[in-house]
């Protein structure tokens, strides 16, 4: 069993705490996006575009880290239930945008307040001075994280 030294351990033993903090509070999170039968990714895109505006395939693509195929496929998905339509762009006739129609914004509208819920009830063990601390540290891990591999 690896034990390295001291420094080590407290690195160790902090990554596989936040590991698994993040994990418990996604799962809790997907769970209840999958009680409105649609999938995260599903609501990914819904909360992009209800917050963005339309966006092309290949901008939501690249916003969201989903690969074009898999994105594509989300937004057919979508697209089938009525929550988005697809428009002709008015520039390039080989580009169309993602619009969220009135049914996927009333369901956005329904269904974001119960994940601000999910969400602020998986924190609320910790004060809001806490999770202002929290928050500036792992913006700084994540930084100085990226920093590093460059």
């Amino acid at each position: 069993m690896y034990q390295g030294d001291e420094q080590s351990q407290i690195d160790l033993r902090l990554f596989r705490v936040w590991l698994k903090a993040s994990k418990t509070i996604f799962d809790n999170v997907v769970k209840k996006i999958e009680s409105y039968e649609i999938s995260p990714e599903n609501f990914m895109v819904l909360e992009l575009l209800y917050n963005k505006g339309s966006h092309t395939i290949q901008t939501i693509s690249e916003i969201l880290s989903i690969p074009s195929g898999s994105i594509t496929y989300v937004v057919d998905k979508l697209e089938k239930k009525e929550f988005v339509k697809r428009e002709p762009s008015l520039t390039d006739r080989r580009v169309s945008k993602v619009v969220l129609t009135d049914k996927g914004q009333n369901l956005f509208q329904e269904i974001f307040p119960q994940q601000v819920e999910v969400i602020s009830k998986n924190l609320s063990f910790i004060s809001n001075e806490e999770k202002i601390q929290l928050t500036e540290l792992l913006k700084r891990i994540g930084l100085g994280a990226s920093q590093s591999l460059r």
